[in-house]
């Protein structure tokens, strides 16, 4: 094994313990796209033409769907990532809520991808998390959306990591005719080599924070390239007892040079915060947060 292919492999590894670990609440195997981008130009000032979003979890569950969209808009976010929702009823309920408060829903986080893992061996297992895949393509139609973030895998003593791949691939394969019709991306969460799939639909979704545990954000966006279409964004503080999950800009994110990645990439996707939730003080205090870490804004 080369130099290079075992710095994926640890890479990899390191990724996939930390799936089974569950740490952050996201999954992560790892994913890499060559971009040829050449040398790092000067930091640049400008903003960054992001959206700014938050999970919708993070509003508060007291309200209604319209006064939880509206709270969001108020609080400065231009969308929202919803969660899978099976209920027809419901998901109108979604998609009205967003319309009233002027919020777009960008994006789908799939809810069966831990439960019932595309890795798994038991086949039963794996036609529950399909079915959950496809209702979440079918939510992202109805609302809009144009992407939906799967966790590929979940690695654990039944399977291995070269099992959680293989496996995990040849499913995803058979969800790509319905994207393709749907007009949905299938983003996939830090995982390598997504260019073997040679489908437009399958793209990738970064995690800013989870990569803290093991890498640079920065370095793995540039690797990333193009490939990434949207962020999940959080931070990550290391202690002598530990490590703890901290607002933006609290913990060892490196946001400057975050933010000089996602220029040099030309990123104009979505950035969603993946945070603990909170009252609308919480929410406009986060937005301003990112307005400056992440877009660039005074």
């Amino acid at each position: 094994m080369g130099s290079a292919s075992r710095r994926q492999f640890l890479k990899f590894s390191a990724a996939a313990s930390a799936s089974v670990a569950g740490i952050g609440g996201s999954g992560r195997f790892l994913l890499g796209e060559q971009t040829g981008l050449g040398p790092a130009p000067n930091p640049s000032s400008a903003a960054l033409p992001i959206k700014k979003g938050l999970v919708y979890s993070m509003l508060p569950r007291d309200l209604s769907p319209v006064d939880r969209c509206q709270m969001a808009r108020d609080a400065g976010f231009a969308v929202v990532q919803a969660p899978t929702t099976p209920d027809e009823r419901t998901a109108e309920g979604m998609k009205s809520a967003a319309d009233k408060a002027g919020i777009r829903i960008d994006s789908v986080m799939n809810m069966d991808h831990w439960r019932y893992p595309l890795s798994s061996s038991n086949p039963e297992v794996v036609e529950k998390s399909l079915a959950g895949m496809r209702t979440s393509l079918r939510n992202a139609k109805l609302w809009g959306a144009d992407t939906v973030l799967l966790v590929p895998a979940v690695v654990n003593p039944e399977t291995s990591y070269h099992d959680a791949w293989t496996r995990s691939q040849e499913q995803i394969r058979k969800l790509i005719p319905l994207a393709a019709e749907l007009e949905v991306r299938i983003a996939i969460e830090e995982v390598w080599n997504i260019r073997d799939f040679q489908s437009p639909w399958i793209k990738a979704w970064f995690d800013v924070g989870n990569v803290l545990l093991y890498g640079y954000p920065q370095d793995w966006i540039r690797t990333l390239g193009k490939s990434i279409v949207k962020l999940h964004v959080k931070d990550f503080k290391r202690r002598e007892d530990g490590y703890a999950w901290v607002n933006l800009g609290d913990g060892d994110a490196d946001w400057p040079q975050v933010r000089q990645a996602l220029a040099e990439i030309a990123f104009s996707g979505s950035a969603i915060a993946e945070l603990e939730g909170g009252d609308e003080a919480y929410l406009r205090d986060l937005s301003r947060r990112m307005d400056r870490l992440i877009l660039g804004r005074a």
